[in-house]
């Protein structure tokens, strides 16, 4: 039996990764033994303590009921104290905040509380490909802009104030930028709210990496106005290595927090209330914490630039996150040729930077998520290859 699918499917393919895991499984069956460099999930536990309060409260009688649609008032609270303490931004707990079941379907809500058939939302490019695919399943329409590496990776606002912004109702930002590493600067910050403010745009800003390698976390909540045209997502994921889990925050102004929980409401019955409990607790984790993580991916990042540098890649050590971005050397077509030859030859599978939009043709991306002995087997593989 033929059964069409839906008209917002249309152009809308399989995510990039689902399609290439599924041909590394091949590759393994044939005894290729890959070694993965190209997914950001990370490797490491959560803290112990973390841990301790989900099986203690999972243990418990009266937990496994549904929850509040807002979410647990104490783990509200944990995230505008944490959004205070790491960040300076004052949040109302009970009204400027939104739990959510990974901050991945938050962008999936956004588009869908806000965008109508017509409407158009800016897209870095290059950028998460999930933002393109949210704008489209909702109706919308993408509208790329462009970053490049002359510009430090920041939206050219002259040339946006020289297109038709007539129908543009939301702007997706990243910074730190994934997949080029590029932390904010606060001129940045300030031109995105000016130019939300002058346009009516809502800036829609994912934040999930500001902890990796930095040592100055931002939001950007923390700029004057920002709560009048700023929405911002944030995660669990990386900063507490809770990826699996599935927790995940919408922090703005009351009226974007209800407008969104109108669609939310209807797509799920909130979270499991011990996962809720132990995410506050990773909330509470202090600065040793962070530090302990960033030794870890610092020294995995030196070995990616080794890695990178056998290559003949180029790149800037500067870059903060979970990857390493760099560009190819000449003699290749693009990152998809230089990531299939190493794929094919040294059995190690690293991300072609054009899966991020048609700027990023020339790069490649390494993620941070492997043991150092992972590391060095990959650079004796491709060492070989050469």
């Amino acid at each position: 039996m033929n059964i069409a699918t839906s008209k917002r499917l249309e152009g809308i393919g399989e995510y990039y990764f689902s399609q290439k895991l599924r041909e590394i499984d091949e590759l393994n069956k044939q005894g290729k033994q890959i070694i993965n460099l190209g997914i950001g999930s990370p490797d490491l536990p959560p803290h112990p303590d973390v841990i301790k309060v989900l099986q203690e409260e999972a243990a418990k009688p009266n937990v496994h009921a549904y929850q509040n649609y807002k979410g647990s008032p104490v783990l509200r609270k944990a995230m505008a104290d944490w959004y205070t303490k790491w960040y300076h931004v004052n949040l109302n707990p009970d009204t400027e905040i939104l739990p959510l079941i990974g901050s991945k379907e938050g962008i999936m809500h956004i588009c869908m509380t806000y965008l109508n058939e017509g409407d158009e939302a800016l897209i870095p490019n290059p950028g998460y490909p999930t933002y393109t695919s949210a704008v489209a399943l909702s109706g919308g329409k993408a509208i790329a802009y462009e970053l490049t590496e002359a510009n430090n990776w920041e939206p050219d606002f002259a040339a946006l104030e020289r297109t038709d912004l007539s129908k543009v109702k939301l702007m997706w930002v990243n910074y730190p930028q994934m997949p080029t590493g590029q932390l904010p600067t606060q001129s940045l910050f300030d031109n995105l709210v000016t130019f939300g403010i002058k346009h009516s745009i809502l800036i829609c800003h994912d934040n999930p990496y500001s902890f990796i390698l930095n040592q100055s976390p931002s939001s950007l909540l923390s700029t004057a106005r920002a709560k009048e045209v700023v929405i911002e997502l944030n995660s669990l994921s990386k900063s507490q290595n809770m990826a699996g889990w599935r927790v995940g925050m919408l922090c703005g102004a009351k009226e974007r927090i209800d407008e969104i929980l109108r669609f939310k409401s209807n797509m799920d019955s909130g979270m499991f209330l011990p996962v809720q409990l132990a995410a506050a607790k990773a909330l509470e984790l202090g600065k040793e914490w962070y530090e302990s993580i960033n030794a870890v991916y610092s020294a995995r990042r030196v070995k990616v630039f080794e890695l990178l540098n056998l290559l003949d890649c180029s790149f800037s050590e500067k870059q903060v996150g979970m990857f390493v971005w760099a560009k190819i050397p000449e003699g290749y077509k693009d990152g998809f040729a230089l990531s299939d030859r190493v794929l094919y030859d040294a059995n190690v599978f690293i991300t072609p930077g054009g899966i991020f939009g048609k700027a990023g043709n020339g790069y490649i991306r390494v993620s941070l998520c492997g043991s150092i002995e992972r590391f060095e087997e990959a650079i004796g593989r491709i060492k070989a290859m050469n």
